[in-house]
């Protein structure tokens, strides 16, 4: 007797899920590393120039082309500043120079 066993690919949505996981991916990848769990360089981590920290969420880390391909940046002063979620912008937005005294 044969059984056969489709097995549907992954779609986009759960490989983007699982490799934001604090765990990371099931090979070892998280999206802003820089070095594989065996210690060679991860060469798909975004390098430190594409990387920006939130102002309104400290300590939350964003990939700057994604930040802005969602318009989920703003410019203030002559800078740019890069947000996690659609809720910073209007929260910088209130009150700019709190959030850039703190950045």
């Amino acid at each position: 007797m044969v059984v056969r066993v489709r097995v549907e690919p992954r779609s986009l949505k759960e490989e983007h899920t699982m490799s934001d996981s604090p765990a990371g991916s099931c090979c070892s990848h998280n999206s802003h590393g820089a070095v594989a769990a065996d210690g060679r360089k991860d060469l798909l981590a975004p390098s430190a120039d594409e990387l920006a920290e939130c102002p309104v969420m400290v300590g939350s880390t964003v990939v700057k082309a994604d930040a802005e391909a969602a318009g989920l940046f703003r410019d203030y002063e002559g800078a740019r500043y890069y947000f996690c979620c659609a809720g910073c912008g209007p929260r910088f937005d209130a009150d700019p120079a709190k959030y850039v005294a703190a950045a």
